[in-house]
């Protein structure tokens, strides 16, 4: 099994997990904002955990793979989509490579 299978089925069975167990576990409503913002947010930090070091071996250059994480940030800060984000990213890699 590849790498990337790896990490996709590893991603889908923590979400799925952090996102059933509570409903297995707790019968009645969660009140507590902690718990709840706590039990939102796993899925995402664990996927960002798993994904932002690939970020930087992903080109084989970390100058190219730093320029796209910088243009990926910034553009997602202006709150710009994820499909503009991810071409913007890609091609200041693209853009990068050409130049270095």
């Amino acid at each position: 099994m590849s790498y990337y299978m790896k990490v996709i089925l590893l991603t889908a069975a923590v979400t799925y997990a952090v996102r059933m167990l509570p409903l297995a576990v707790f019968q009645k409503q969660i009140t507590s904002r902690w718990v709840r913002s706590f039990m939102f947010y796993i899925p995402y930090a664990v996927l960002g955990a798993m994904t932002f070091p690939a970020i930087f071996y992903a080109t084989g250059d970390i100058k190219t793979a730093a320029a796209g994480l910088a243009v990926a940030v910034i553009l997602a800060y202006f709150n710009k989509g994820l499909l503009l984000t991810a071409l913007g990213a890609s091609a200041a890699v693209f853009l990068c490579g050409l130049i270095l």
